[in-house]
């Protein structure tokens, strides 16, 4: 026996012309790509100094930027993992979802976990665009959690997060002189 795609089920062709449907995937892609309320992604880490990127504050945890977007990246693609891979394993919180406080990234590593959220970003919004992905088919082997489940939970966890990076930056002054808000 052949294992069915994650979201794609026998009901898959009753729904994928519907508007109600094309608009829940309008909505959950403009929520990945922060449109509306949220700060982008891009946005905040636009311009962001090399020198400031394993440099914690005082009187806050020791998290660094890095860090951060780092725990992003990974939530994003633990995410991606639960949805596609029907061999997945549950990743150690919090130890798999957090690099090691003392833990510092080359200006090349910072680049890389920038560009792998935009990577994994693209696979889920691929994902919710397609027709044939049935938003509400539970994901095989989960305790009834669906694609639509899990794209609202990596846009909340994303804009919580990108919502902490941008705070992150004005404290630290790292925004550069000619932004507008």
């Amino acid at each position: 026996m052949v294992a069915e795609a994650p979201g794609r089920s026998a009901r898959s062709d009753q729904n994928v012309h519907m508007p109600e449907t094309d608009a829940v995937r309008r909505q959950l892609i403009e929520l990945l790509e922060a449109k509306g309320a949220h700060m982008p992604f891009e946005a905040a880490v636009a311009d962001f100094p090399t020198e400031a990127i394993n440099r914690p504050l005082a009187d806050l945890p020791a998290y660094t930027p890095w860090h951060l977007l780092d725990h992003l990246r990974y939530a994003q693609w633990d995410i991606l993992d639960y949805i596609r891979n029907r061999e997945y394993l549950e990743a150690t919180w919090p130890d798999n979802y957090w690099p090691a406080l003392d833990a510092t990234a080359t200006p090349e590593q910072f680049d890389e976990t920038i560009a792998s959220f935009h990577r994994d970003r693209r696979a889920l919004r691929d994902l919710v665009a397609d027709p044939a992905t049935d938003l509400f088919a539970v994901i095989p082997g989960t305790p009834g959690h669906t694609i639509f489940r899990e794209i609202r939970v990596v846009g909340a966890h994303n804009a919580y997060h990108i919502g902490e990076f941008a705070i992150l930056r004005q404290i630290m002054g790292t925004w550069p002189a000619t932004r507008e808000d």
